[in-house]
Parts: structure tokens; sequence; C-alpha cells
């Protein structure tokens, strides 16, 4: 009989993982977009994008580090809520969202940089605050790229597998995500239940592209006639 608590485990991180990471990612990119000096924008962006570049194995050795029973984080939720961050559900969201992040990064951030100029300096001009110009001028312009990086994000904490398995484990019922469903069912000779869970993730994916696809498209239409 088919175990629905990854599907259901991976639904729930990969929810939470893109409500967090979708603002901090249109956060980031704003504030870097915004950012006079070359030199640490530079640097901040290469520090940012780097879990999409590192194995995501790598990316959660640190994240261990970090959030670990004996890291800086971990310690202090240890001693002060009585709490282990490590091997636990948030573990997964936590993975999830770091490597998610550069995607929506990435994604709203060059999205801004398509925005002319000219519309930002017309929003000063008329007096709006920067706040209101981030809102009625760059979002609004910037939707459709904004949207593609957060249905990429989504996709890819829905999908994270290497960073997960260090930080979070592979709990059943627990932290066991899909992509760590699979791995346990191949692993136990369980081809059929490896099979349905992969058919889901397949499905997922290819509605996620679809929906890209569909902005995409609908965007392309709007500058044609417009």
């Amino acid at each position: 009989m088919t175990d629905w608590s990854p599907i259901f485990i991976s639904m729930k991180t990969a929810s939470v993982s893109i409500f967090i990471t979708f603002f901090l990612g249109l956060i980031v990119a704003w504030g870097l977009f915004k950012m006079k000096n070359d030199t640490g924008k530079i640097v901040l962006d290469g520090i940012f994008t780097l879990p999409l570049v590192l194995p995501p194995t790598v990316v959660g050795f640190f994240l261990l580090w970090i959030f670990g029973v004996r890291g800086p984080i971990g310690s202090f939720f240890i001693d002060f809520f009585a709490y282990k961050i490590a091997f636990s559900w948030p573990a997964t969201v936590i993975a999830a969202v770091v490597m998610s992040f550069p995607l929506m990064y990435r994604s709203a951030r060059g999205a801004f940089e398509q925005i002319d100029s000219n519309l930002l300096d017309a929003g000063r001009t008329l007096g709006m605050s920067e706040w209101k110009i981030f809102w009625k001028v760059a979002f609004a312009n910037a939707l459709p790229g904004i949207l593609s990086g957060g249905i990429l994000a989504y996709a890819r904490g829905l999908g994270e597998f290497g960073a997960t398995a260090m930080l979070a484990g592979n709990i059943a019922g627990q932290t066991r995500t899909l992509p760590m469903a699979v791995y346990s069912e191949v692993a136990a000779g369980n081809m059929g239940e490896a099979f349905g869970y992969v058919i889901f993730i397949v499905f997922i994916a290819f509605i996620v592209i679809f929906i890209m696809d569909y902005v995409t498209l609908r965007k392309e239409k709007q500058w044609r006639y417009n």
C-alpha cells in the first residue's frame, strides 16, 4: 500500500518554503538592484547564487554545521528553547528555502533589470515614495518574471534531495520527502512504489513548466499588441 506521507510532507514543505523564498528573494533582488556599489553587488550576488552551483550535499554540510546540535544556531535553539532543528520537519523547510532561493532571487533581479529606468524616474518626479515605486511600478512591470521565479523556486523546493538528506535526514513520516521516498523505495527494491512517487513528481514538474510558459506567452502577447 502506498505511503502518502512523503507527498503530504513535500507539499507542506514546498508551500511553506515558497512563502519565505518568494518575499525574501524579492526583497534581496530589489536591494541589490538599487545598490550602487558594484563590488559589493558582485560579492553579494556570488554569495546568494552559490547554492545554485554548489553540490546540494555541500550546501547541506554547511547547513548541518550551522543548524546542527553543535552549530551556532542549532545549539542556541537547544539551549534556550530545548528544540533540535536538525533532523526535524523545519529542517526540510530550511533546506528547501536555501536551495530554491537563488532561482527566485535571480529571476526577480533579472525582471527588475529589464524595467525601463525612465518609469522609475517618472515615479520619483511625481513625488511617489520608494515603497510606492516598488509596488506600483517595479513590481507591476516585473510581475511575469517574478512569478516565473516563484514557480521555479516552488518546484525546486519540492524536488530538493541532497541538502534535505544532510540536514533533515530520511525519517519516515517526519522528514521523508518525495525525492527521499523514491531513493528509499529503489534502495529497498520496491520499484512499483518508487514509480508511483516518480509519476507524481513528473506530473507536478509538467504543471510547473506549463504555468511558466503560459505566463511568458501571455506577457509576450501583451507586448506585441501594445
